[in-house]
């Protein structure tokens, strides 16, 4: 290990202190100031800095108690219909759902942190055999770096669980979130291969079964065991930063959050037959090759489309938007002059080897009519050695194409992409009626980590988490 755990301290956000009491006041500072390193990052100095957390103060997250998650609509963890025990999968699939679903409880911990606290850590786990605690033991906890730098360790060792920082409370309307990462290994290859350190793309050798039960696109699968569902090996994945469209995310079964991201960076480390279609851009040439050419340790740059959903997964997934160096595209179509490639289109790939003594920071800029993503560090990809910045815009609505769910006031939106859908499993069908209507609201929450409770193992590094406003 290069860097070792920060013996464990306890820190207590102030009674009812939310990111809302961050910005109190602060929103009206008479004078802007130019940002440090803000050249560096790729942005102008025209935001002002309201809230950061660098992990110099040890967390304690790991010491809060777990709580069992009592499902349904009365837990505090309820999402929607499409959330672990959501409406959708009892009308798709019962009773084998059900039946299913009561095979297995899910253990959970939320704990503020940081200044006011401003953020929050969700981190849940799944107890399989119903023993009254949960099978792993995933968390979020401070550690020292080489360079003396202090930073919040993301520990998932199993992937029945999930660990996700948050913001607290919706974000503003217009803002600028950031995020460096340190370290990760979540999968990909090390030295050309995926066999490293006694795991396989990222995930323990121990000989259990890993799959998604009992959370698939259709719904529970009637008269199947655990280990006959989908391995999941084969595919591994981290978010670095993402958008979603409700005040509270939590780790949920697999599906779910598919309906839920506005914009998106992550990393899908995967080598499955479907994944033969994906491409990757090097931004230093402009030419696309093939994900299997690569190291499998990519950087998506995802803006989510309100008018399409992906095909053949039950309409549960929107369609993808990519703006990349290589040109804009969407995933539904070829992106190649040779038409090979017609799935991803990751940005770039990371250098995992380079980490901790190098860095990786991600932005996401929301600002009057669109977002903007934003990654830099030294890139497998690139042209020159050294750090590189890509940044990418795209219109709440560009040349007729939404990005889902962007209006956080009803005002923002006139209904122009409303639409039923209806989703099919092997028992029944569950029909959204009004998957964007008129008179909706959307607020904007940022992620980082792992939002799914049936994919992703691993651990990952991550420091100075920051939220700035316009400076006039």
């Amino acid at each position: 290990m290069r860097y070792r755990r920060t013996a464990a301290g306890v820190r207590t956000a102030r009674s009812g202190s939310s990111l809302a009491a961050v910005l109190t006041g602060i929103i009206v500072a008479p004078a802007a100031v130019a940002l440090p390193g803000a050249a560096d990052r790729g942005h102008s100095s025209g935001w002002r800095l309201v809230a950061e957390e660098d992990f110099d103060d040890p967390l304690h997250i790991d010491a809060t108690p777990w709580t069992r998650d009592p499902q349904g609509r009365d837990s505090p963890w309820y999402i929607d219909a499409f959330g672990d025990d959501g409406e959708a999968w009892h009308a798709m699939s019962d009773p084998d759902f059900s039946a299913q679903l009561a095979t297995v409880d899910v253990y959970r911990k939320r704990q503020a942190f940081g200044r006011d606290g401003w953020l929050t850590a969700e981190i849940a786990a799944v107890d399989k055999d119903r023993s009254g605690e949960p099978d792993s033991s995933p968390g979020l906890s401070t550690v020292d770096l080489p360079d003396g730098q202090r930073a919040a360790r993301i520990e998932e060792p199993s992937w029945d669980a999930g660990v996700l920082i948050r913001s607290t409370d919706p974000l503003p309307e217009r803002y600028r979130v950031e995020m460096t990462l340190r370290d990760i290994d979540f999968g990909g290859m090390r030295g050309g291969s995926f066999e490293y350190d006694g795991k396989y793309n990222g995930y323990q050798t121990d000989g259990t079964c890993k799959t998604s039960f009992p959370w698939t696109f259709n719904g529970a699968l009637p008269g199947v065991a655990r280990c006959d569902y989908h391995d999941v090996t084969k595919e591994n994945g981290f978010y670095y930063l993402g958008i979603l469209d409700h005040a509270t995310p939590s780790p949920q079964g697999n599906p779910g959050i598919h309906f839920r991201r506005k914009v998106v960076m992550d990393g899908y480390y995967s080598h499955q037959s479907w994944s033969l279609k994906n491409g990757v851009c090097d931004p230093g040439t402009g030419r696309i090759h093939g994900v299997f050419d690569g190291t499998f340790n990519g950087v998506n740059a995802i803006f989510v489309r309100g008018d399409r959903m992906r095909s053949g997964i039950n309409n549960i997934g929107n369609e993808y938007y990519f703006k990349t160096a290589c040109g804009e595209f969407s995933g539904d179509e070829p992106f190649d002059d040779e038409g090979r490639y017609s799935g991803i289109l990751t940005s770039t790939e990371l250098r995992p080897e380079l980490l901790p003594q190098a860095a990786y920071h991600f932005a996401v800029e929301r600002d009057a009519s669109g977002y903007t993503l934003e990654m830099g560090g030294p890139f497998r990809h690139g042209g020159p050695p050294g750090p590189i910045t890509l940044r990418f815009r795209h219109d709440f609505v560009e040349d007729g194409r939404p990005i889902w769910h962007y209006n956080q006031a009803p005002d923002a939106y006139d209904g122009a992409f409303d639409r039923s859908l209806t989703h099919t499993g092997h028992s029944g069908t569950y029909t959204t009626e009004h998957a964007w209507p008129a008179d909706s609201a959307y607020p904007d929450s940022f992620i980082i980590g792992d939002p799914h409770l049936n994919f992703y193992e691993g651990t990952a590094v991550v420091d100075d988490i920051r939220l700035y406003l316009p400076a006039t």
